[in-house]
């Protein structure tokens, strides 16, 4: 979508020189190919680089407010701007372009932290108040758009949607920080605030950061609501409500002055969103697949019967393992860390072929994690209710007996499957499914440290972030919890894969 980044330096230190500054944007030149931006005031500067999607004639940024008091550096779209817009304009506000950023400018002019809760749509912004020097950072609920942030000692601040910007302006120079590897090893990304750069912190979904005179204040504006228990009513109702609340989703994200497409994997997720997108648009709604080159990893005959169906403008790529190798070092760069997910080089293929034809691409990342749709979520409940039955019915030196020769079996399907079960792991959720689905392992990662990584990493628990978020809801069921961990951590990882990889096309 777009790229931001800015600094806040308090009296007597230096800020950063317009030089560095502008390396700091220019960085992220693939984040906004259409059009770039900077203000700089004394010891606060706002950037941003610019793919038009919303009032492509105006919307310029950094945007300032006609008495020159508020600025704003803004990165996404907010669906119900045009809501706001009419409240605010009758309260008086009045408005200079038809674009959403200028929305969220007036309302946090108006409002400041408190109308953030009423935004809906993804976002990551600046916004700066030279009246009372104060500079607010605010990221959407689940983290779509990406925010990073650097708070020196002396209090000055600087962000960025991407951490190579500030190695770019020599803000940070390159360091891994040990304390999260462990977390980053076994769970593909770390799971809160830390990123493994030393210093570089990420604002968390949901969250605002407020600056004023070098000290920073994060609170949380948004968290998943809690369930009003178990009857939901009627099957019927709630299909309903949610197709309801699907339709409205997507006719909602059809907002952009811009062509828009799908990307279409054959599979449901993607399928029900180009069936609203043709109900809504009708035929001829661009789509767009990918798919390796080998058979058995290529299934682009459910992707054509989808697009066959709703009568799509649908296009391919394939991808050979020589393309897969030859784009691992760009796509490193872009995602600022080691590749996690293989699945980054075909979104990185479908992403730019979807940018020759359109600017804007609705996918269904997301619905695994909301609707359970990942067979590790039945195989752990599965597991830990058997294995609360197994620890009442059996000794505690047995269980050990049991998870000593399931160990020592060697190699083999057998092995391989009862390794994975409460025989080997026990009940509780922590080794059912978080060390049980890890990338590496707890046991693993003691293997793969040399001592002096290990000796730096020390006795750090690479789940405790994820366990935090399992105890945050400890009154729920054990599914809604997985899935509430689940969106709070690996749906956030999916997202930032999403944005950097469309980003790099």
């Amino acid at each position: 979508m777009c790229g931001i980044c800015g600094f806040a330096a308090p009296a007597g230190v230096e800020p950063l020189r317009k030089a560095q500054f502008l390396a700091m944007r220019e960085s992220m030149t693939h984040r906004g190919p259409d059009d770039a931006g900077l203000l700089l005031r004394g010891q606060v500067g706002l950037a941003h680089r610019r793919l038009s999607i919303v009032d492509v004639a105006a919307g310029r940024q950094p945007m300032v407010t006609r008495d020159g008091r508020y600025a704003i550096s803004y990165n996404g779209e907010v669906y119900n701007h045009l809501d706001i817009r009419r409240d605010l304009s009758a309260a008086g506000v009045g408005f200079e372009t038809k674009c959403d950023t200028e929305a969220v400018l007036q309302l946090c002019a108006a409002r400041w932290t408190d109308g953030i809760s009423r935004l809906n749509g993804m976002f990551a912004f600046a916004v700066w108040d030279e009246g009372k020097r104060r500079l607010l950072l605010a990221r959407d609920r689940l983290g779509i758009k990406p925010l990073y942030y650097v708070h020196r000692e002396d209090g000055a601040l600087y962000f960025a949607s991407e951490i190579k910007a500030f190695v770019a302006s020599g803000v940070i120079r390159p360091s891994l920080y040990f304390a999260a590897l462990p977390d980053f090893l076994a769970n593909h990304a770390t799971t809160g605030e830390t990123t493994l750069f030393e210093g570089v912190r990420r604002l968390l979904p949901g969250h605002t950061l407020e600056w004023k005179d070098g000290r920073v204040t994060t609170r949380s504006y948004w968290d998943l609501p809690l369930r009003l228990g178990n009857d939901a009513g009627p099957e019927t109702r709630q299909l309903a409500e949610f197709e309801e609340a699907l339709s409205a989703s997507v006719e909602a994200r059809l907002m952009a002055d811009v062509p828009l497409g799908v990307f279409l994997s054959g599979g449901i997720d993607s399928a029900a969103i180009t069936s609203l997108v043709a109900e809504l648009r009708g035929p001829g709604v661009s789509t767009f697949s990918v798919a390796f080159a080998e058979r058995e990893a290529n299934e682009l005959e459910y992707a054509r019967a989808v697009a066959r169906k709703f009568k799509t403008d649908h296009t391919e790529v394939v991808v050979s393992p020589e393309d897969f190798f030859r784009v691992l070092p760009k796509l490193v760069w872009h995602e600022d860390t080691p590749l996690a997910h293989p699945s980054s080089v075909p979104l990185h293929f479908v992403s730019r072929l979807a940018s020759e034809r359109v600017k804007v691409v609705l996918s269904g990342e997301g619905s695994d994690e909301l609707l359970g749709g990942y067979g590790r979520y039945w195989k752990t409940l599965v597991n830990h209710r058997l294995g609360q039955a197994y620890d009442r019915a059996t000794p505690e030196l047995l269980r050990r007996w049991v998870r000593t020769r399931v160990s020592g079996m060697g190699s083999g399907m057998l092995r391989n499957k009862l390794s994975r079960t409460f025989l080997a792991h026990g009940s509780g959720m922590r080794e059912l499914y978080f060390d049980n689905f890890s990338v590496f392992s707890s046991a693993a990662q003691a293997r793969l440290l040399t001592d002096s990584a290990r000796a730096r990493v020390g006795t750090l628990d690479p789940y405790g972030g994820l366990m935090a978020h399992l105890d945050a809801r400890p009154d729920d069921d054990w599914f809604h919890r997985i899935l509430y961990a689940d969106l709070k951590s690996y749906l956030h990882e999916l997202l930032m894969k999403q944005d950097q990889m469309s980003m790099s096309a």
